[in-house]
């Protein structure tokens, strides 16, 4: 009888595999608890100490670089595993919020700030460019689209791309302008931007004024209307549960994009020009093209959030969409890291939730909170997750 030699089992490559599974799980886990709590969490007092321990976790990654590195090789290793785990998390986190529908309420919102934040990222994070326009984009695609609903009665999902193109065109419309400026002339020619947007919107007869629109109708899908709760297996969720798996759709194809955009050589382009504009203009980048590619695509996925937030809240006016929420946005970017999606995404989340729960301080809570945004910035001046090194290896 013949016997067939086994090659030994290696021990320490088993422990090293199950550490990492559990440094997955656990980071993962631990931080959809951590958002959970944040969100349900009934007093300032038990926000504030959320927070605290939120800045201990990143004060401890800032002070061992190694705890940080091993998370992040972690996740490399185990992506697949990592991508389940936050598609699931994803779906069930609804049902763990005891029913509430504001707490639903703030995750839409944060989900589609998280979209406005990933398209400003594009910009300010991957090419260097600040725009400060992202609020007039994500207003020209509210209104877009619920001017065709009101007045046309098209459907909410024809209205997404048509609001896309619509603003894709204001886009670039920016940018033909702003080729001719650099660094702040730049910013303030996108302030300016915004600036007659809003206006434009206040004043147009067409647009509602000041009163805005109203009575913007509720998507519909196979015969489900949003405004209609969802019943799964006997639970029953309330109706913002509809926006908020819509808006997480975006959310997931937002991410898709910014990954393959990244590894595109679109994305090392837009490096180039962050690094270097001159240098990359005397390897034979074009850079007008891709300056102007970055405005398109901000403008894209920022109509996509706003038709989603005008369909939502079924009223909008031009308050929506202030100077102010595109400063919002871009801070969005900073706190959380430029150039990293999983920042950017965590900075949005933090900065949507943070002025909701300290509404106890009432006058002083944009002061409060930016107290807190510099205390996050003194633990980590890049950011909560920084931007890491390119592997140009990995460019198509």
């Amino acid at each position: 009888m013949s016997h067939v030699a086994r090659a030994p089992s290696n021990p320490a490559s088993s422990l090293s595999t199950m550490l990492r599974i559990a440094t997955v799980l656990s980071v993962t886990i631990g931080g959809a608890v951590m958002l959970g709590a944040i969100v349900l969490a009934g007093t300032t007092a038990k926000t504030l100490v959320l927070l605290a321990l939120l800045g201990v976790g990143f004060a401890i990654l800032q002070v061992r670089p190694m705890i940080e590195d091993y998370i992040v090789s972690a996740f490399s290793g185990l992506r697949g595993l990592a991508i389940f785990l936050g598609i699931a998390i994803t779906l069930v986190f609804p049902f763990f919020m005891q029913g509430s529908s504001y707490a639903l309420h703030l995750l839409i919102i944060a989900q589609l700030y998280a979209v406005l934040a990933l398209a400003l990222n594009f910009q300010l994070g991957s090419a260097n460019i600040p725009n400060f326009a992202t609020g007039a984009s994500y207003g020209i695609g509210a209104y877009t689209s619920a001017l065709l609903a009101l007045n046309f009665g098209v459907s909410f999902w024809l209205t997404l791309p048509v609001a896309a193109v619509v603003a894709t065109l204001f886009g670039f419309l920016l940018g033909f302008p702003s080729m001719r400026t650099r660094d702040s002339y730049l910013a303030l020619v996108t302030i300016a931007f915004g600036i007659v947007v809003h206006q434009l919107l206040n004043n147009f007869d067409w647009t509602g004024g000041p009163n805005g629109l109203v009575g913007i109708p509720a998507p519909t899908l196979f015969g489900h209307s949003f405004i209609s709760p969802i019943e799964v297996f006997g639970y029953r969720l309330p109706s913002q549960a509809n926006f908020y798996y819509l808006s997480a759709a975006l959310v997931g194809l937002t991410i898709l994009s910014a990954k393959w955009l990244h590894e595109s050589r679109v994305g090392l382009a837009w490096n180039a020009l962050r690094s270097d504009e001159i240098a990359a203009r005397c390897q034979g980048i074009n850079v007008v093209w891709y300056k102007m590619l970055a405005f398109g695509v901000d403008a894209f996925l920022a109509a996509f959030a706003g038709t989603i937030y005008a369909f939502y809240v079924s009223y909008i006016s031009p308050d929506n969409f202030t100077f102010i929420v595109s400063v919002t946005i871009m801070t969005m970017v900073i706190v959380g890291g430029m150039d990293n999606t999983l920042g950017v995404i965590l900075g949005a989340f933090l900065l949507t939730l943070l002025p909701e729960k300290l509404r106890i301080f009432d006058d002083y809570r944009l002061l409060f909170v930016g107290v807190v945004v510099i205390l996050f910035l003194i633990l980590r001046p890049q950011g909560l997750f920084p931007q890491r090194a390119r592997d140009y290896g990995e460019s198509k």
